[in-house]
């Protein structure tokens, strides 16, 4: 069961290990520019600092911390066995510029560990808003007015209504039955996704006729056990209106400016053209957030807020965005130029695919990318496409040599992977380019180490000998055919941003 000092939120088990982009510094920024707001980016002799509240096992503060090693990064979490685990690895990968703190969050403003905090130019609250009580909202809250400097940027992820609304009742009956069901937090969530999925079995109107409740219960049964633990046996489990979260934050004069998610802040590919129309009713982006919520599945949201909004004119926006630097995540072979999006699937043509064509070639500014093809297009669409699917990231040091830090701490998260039959985490790698976390499988953690120690593609038989010693032989082939197109694929990426030697 879950532990009496943990007051309602799963300590019993440890969350899972994770990387998720919109912690990264560049892809706040961009939040930021896209809505027109300025954003005072580090310069490589700065001492930026960068916060994270709630960082479960720390692997964003960890990627942070090694990718800008002149950095201070500190991150705070509730659970002593996510402050060890995280601290194991920033010890084993000799990184001295992360700190990582249990503490209460509903005291820690007000406590004498708050002092040594630095103010902070980034912040990210990942997974944990929605999952706390009040106490600790209001904390956080407190904590965020007295530690983001002026110009700060803030990412503050959690479940959203009305997305969320079809399926409260599928996770209160999960939580109901499963505390009663007693043992560890684990055993309670399987407990209360059994009955789930019999009272809708069963015809429950509000688990079977609820496409969200009723995806929920088909779709989670293969997810790990610890991330249900987490999602649906908090005491305080509760979604929220996008207009409340921002209310809270304005408290630590904290402005809400976009989604962190790229595509999301682009209303013809989120709404269709009727919903355009009723959007346009309205000048408060509140309001306009509301009524876009309230016509597309947004069961997650990534908000990005700032202390100190700085508005730029359209023509210093694009100016900004068009210095930026992207480079490719996918080989030319894989780009996407249809996009499932809300509003439907969009297809890029014309000019702005033949950027997108030309982007898969290596590094460039989006500037120049717009000079390559003749047509109209606009640093903003096109930045938000490609980044906004996944196929581009935005290059912080374009020419920086990795450190010995990216490298100490990438070899570490390699060490650990000797198999690809294990459960599906969201690993990454360190990049000083990215100035952050690059995603990446366990499989292409796994290459990346054996690369770091001067090994080559040509001893890739070894590799999936090694990868193949718990795999059954009839998918022996299978193992081949996936690590072949991971080298294939993925080292160009690696080498482009400087994770692995050329």
């Amino acid at each position: 069961m879950s532990q009496t000092w943990s007051k309602g939120y799963v300590a019993d088990v440890a969350y899972i290990e994770g990387y998720y982009v919109q912690q990264s510094p560049m892809r706040l920024a961009l939040a930021c520019h896209i809505a027109g707001v300025a954003v005072d980016l580090p310069q490589p002799g700065d001492q930026a600092s960068y916060l994270e509240l709630g960082c479960g096992k720390g692997m964003g503060a960890l990627l942070t911390a090694a990718a800008n090693p002149g950095w201070q990064v500190t991150a705070i979490d509730y659970n002593p066995a996510h402050i060890a685990a995280a601290a194991a690895l920033a010890r084993a990968a000799r990184l001295d510029n992360v700190r990582f703190i249990e503490a209460d969050l509903s005291l820690l403003a007000e406590s004498r560990e708050a002092q040594s905090i630095p103010a902070a130019d980034f912040v990210s609250l990942h997974g944990l808003w929605s999952w706390v009580g009040p106490d600790v909202r209001a904390g956080i809250v407190r904590l965020l007015a007295a530690k983001t400097r002026p110009g700060g940027v803030v990412h503050l992820s959690y479940n959203a209504l009305p997305a969320w609304q079809g399926a409260i009742g599928m996770q209160r009956i999960v939580y109901e039955a499963g505390i009663r069901a007693g043992g560890r937090s684990d055993s309670q969530a399987e407990a209360g996704l059994a009955l789930a999925r019999d009272v809708k079995a069963a015809g429950g109107k509000y688990l079977a006729e609820s496409p969200m409740a009723s995806d929920l219960i088909d779709t989670i049964s293969g997810m790990e056990k610890a991330y249900l633990s987490h999602e649906f046996m908090s005491a305080h489990w509760c979604p929220f209106f996008h207009a409340d979260v921002a209310a809270a934050m304005a408290e630590a004069k904290l402005d809400w400016v976009a989604s962190a998610n790229p595509l999301e802040n682009f209303n013809e590919l989120m709404l269709t053209e009727e919903q355009r129309a009723l959007l346009d009713r309205y000048k408060d982006p509140i309001m306009r957030e509301l009524v876009k919520d309230t016509c597309q599945p947004r069961q997650l949201r990534h908000d990005v807020f700032v202390r100190g909004a700085r508005r730029l004119s359209d023509q210093e926006r694009d100016a900004v965005i068009g210095g930026l630097t992207l480079s490719p995540l996918v080989s030319p072979g894989e780009l996407q130029t249809k996009l499932q999006v809300p509003a439907g699937v969009a297809e890029m043509a014309g000019p702005l695919k033949d950027m997108m064509e030309m982007a898969m070639q290596g590094t460039a500014t989006v500037a120049d990318l717009l000079k390559s093809a003749k047509g109209r297009s606009s640093p903003i669409e096109l930045a938000s496409v490609l980044v906004g699917s996944n196929q581009c990231q935005i290059v912080m040091r374009p020419d920086d040599a990795q450190p010995d830090s990216a490298d100490r701490l990438n070899r570490v998260l390699a060490a650990r992977v000797d198999s690809i039959v294990e459960p599906k985490t969201s690993g990454g790698l360190a990049s000083s380019r990215l100035g952050g976390g690059l995603p990446a499988a366990t499989l292409v953690q796994f290459i990346a180490g054996r690369l770091l120690d001067g090994q080559r593609e040509d001893d890739a038989d070894a590799w999936i000998a090694q990868l193949s010693r718990d795999v059954l032989p009839e998918k022996h082939d299978r193992v081949r055919e996936v690590v072949t197109a991971a080298i294939e694929q993925r080292v160009p990426v690696l080498r482009r941003l400087g994770i692995v030697p050329q």
